[in-house]
């Protein structure tokens, strides 16, 4: 099957590229930069705001990831929309038989930040062009270079006592790096009719604040916790900028999402693609891990 992947250099992309070719797939790498990519499958220059370019890429295709998002762009809801758009036409043009997004997990009945709206818009959008659209919501995903990973790793490396805002008291599903390349791999052979969306995450359930104590216990630090309840989101994300690698308009996005909770309300996708899923400490280990090799 000749797949493209929209995003290949990213942090997910980077990790999905070589799994589909170990699975036996031809894999289209389509990034911006071409000739800086040094990953798996055959790079092709485009971007999703180019329509020519995407005609280009995507010919040929059965199936395309779509691994693409600005969040540290102001615009990031307008851009990722007209890039979603675009992309939706060319991939109809081309006869794909299906597009896989990676979204943004959340209830829809709930108040969802910018950033978790945009990514439903996404999944809406990118099937306006005839061709349907399997979408896997994560939450957190815990791997080396991720950002909301960093952001709570570099938290706990960096301040041994840190004011928090009401926001590490939201539950949320954190999910393997590994774990969601499995079930992007997976649904490949998951037969669906039309459109559908599938909420996937690791085993617990856990406050962001509870996340940051299991990473500080595993690295042997100390970690005291002083509740600021009146801590704007934008005084948050300057404290993030400051502390973190995290950019000051990322972090305002993130924080923005951090008020919603973000868990598994649907699990059928453990049925189809049937495997049991790394727990959040194994998951660490492992991101730990990766980062030391790096």
């Amino acid at each position: 099957m000749r797949i493209v992947v929209a995003g290949s250099s990213g942090f997910v992309g980077r990790r999905l590229c070589p799994a589909l070719v170990e699975a036996g797939h031809d894999v289209v790498a389509m990034t911006r930069r071409p000739e800086r990519y040094d990953g798996a499958g055959r790079a092709v220059g485009a971007d999703v705001h180019d329509a020519a370019s995407l005609e280009a890429a995507l010919a040929g295709a059965d199936v395309a990831y779509y691994l693409v998002h600005s969040l540290d762009d102001p615009q990031f809801r307008r851009k990722d929309a007209e890039g979603a758009t675009t992309f939706a036409r060319a991939a109809g043009n081309q006869g794909l038989r299906r597009i896989i997004y990676l979204g943004g997990l959340g209830d829809d009945a709930d108040n969802l930040s910018s950033h978790l709206r945009s990514r439903r818009e996404v999944e809406h959008l990118l099937g306006t062009g005839g061709v349907p659209v399997t979408t896997l919501r994560a939450g957190i995903i815990v791997g080396h270079g991720g950002i909301s990973w960093e952001m709570t790793r570099q938290l706990v490396e960096h301040l041994p006592a840190m004011i928090t805002p009401r926001w590490v008291r939201t539950r949320t599903q954190p999910v393997a790096l590994a774990d969601v390349i499995r079930y992007l791999v997976g649904v490949l052979a998951v037969p669906v009719e039309g459109s559908v969306a599938f909420d996937i995450g690791g085993p617990d359930v856990l406050a962001y604040i509870d996340m940051m104590r299991v990473v500080a216990r595993i690295e042997g630090r100390t970690m005291i916790v002083v509740p600021v309840p009146l801590l704007t989101p934008s005084l948050s994300s300057r404290w993030l900028s400051l502390v973190t690698s995290v950019d000051v308009q990322t972090g305002r996005n993130l924080v923005d999402s951090m008020s919603n909770e973000v868990v598994v309300r649907d699990d059928s996708i453990r049925r189809l693609v049937p495997f049991e899923p790394m727990d959040y400490v194994e998951s660490v280990l492992r991101a730990l891990g990766e980062r030391a090799r790096a």
